[in-house]
């Protein structure tokens, strides 16, 4: 199995901010802990490109972001201040689900993205401490890239991915359920 995570790229976020980033780190080590996966198990994915972003985001809402010119209110929209760290992250959340795709593609085998799904971004904003969606442009990517025609998007969270539905929306080859 493949485990794909970015607890390694931390916002920098104030004092008393109610977003939880240490969650991530903890899941890793409570992973390496169980004995069940070694650390060879455990990769960095690279950031998400403009390109492989663009398929799902428009291109001014990446530049934007990617610039550090997000308006306060998107800003207070996502929940996170602007900082060349959450660029980074965000891109990498993105990178890691790709790399999952890719290697279960790839290998036949379960990969898995550990930095958290973030559904909840939209083709041209973010919202609900999301800034890229992590699935759509997974989903996006593996069409392109003739991975797969089909694809299902299976959100287990306890509140529907509501910018996974709003990208994917009309497009009959790929199914979201929340």
């Amino acid at each position: 199995m493949q485990l794909f995570y970015t607890d390694v790229f931390v916002l920098p976020l104030p004092a008393g901010h109610r977003f939880p980033m240490e969650k991530y780190a903890r899941l890793r080590e409570a992973l390496l802990v169980s004995g069940d996966f070694a650390v060879a198990d455990f990769h960095l994915p690279h950031a998400a490109s403009d390109e492989e972003l663009a398929r799902a985001h428009d291109p001014d809402y990446i530049r934007q972001v990617s610039c550090g010119r997000l308006p306060e209110k998107a800003q207070k929209a996502i929940g996170f201040p602007w900082s060349a760290g959450m660029v980074e992250r965000s891109r990498r959340s993105a990178g890691a689900t790709l790399c999952a795709c890719r290697a279960a593609l790839a290998d036949g085998t379960v990969a898995a993205n550990l930095a958290g799904g973030t559904h909840h971004a939209f083709r041209d904003r973010g919202e609900g401490f999301c800034v890229f969606n992590d699935a759509a442009v997974a989903a996006r990517a593996m069409q392109a890239e003739a991975r797969a025609e089909r694809i299902l998007v299976v959100d287990c969270d306890v509140h529907q991915g509501n910018g996974t539905a709003s990208i994917l929306a009309g497009d009959d080859s790929i199914f979201t359920f929340s």
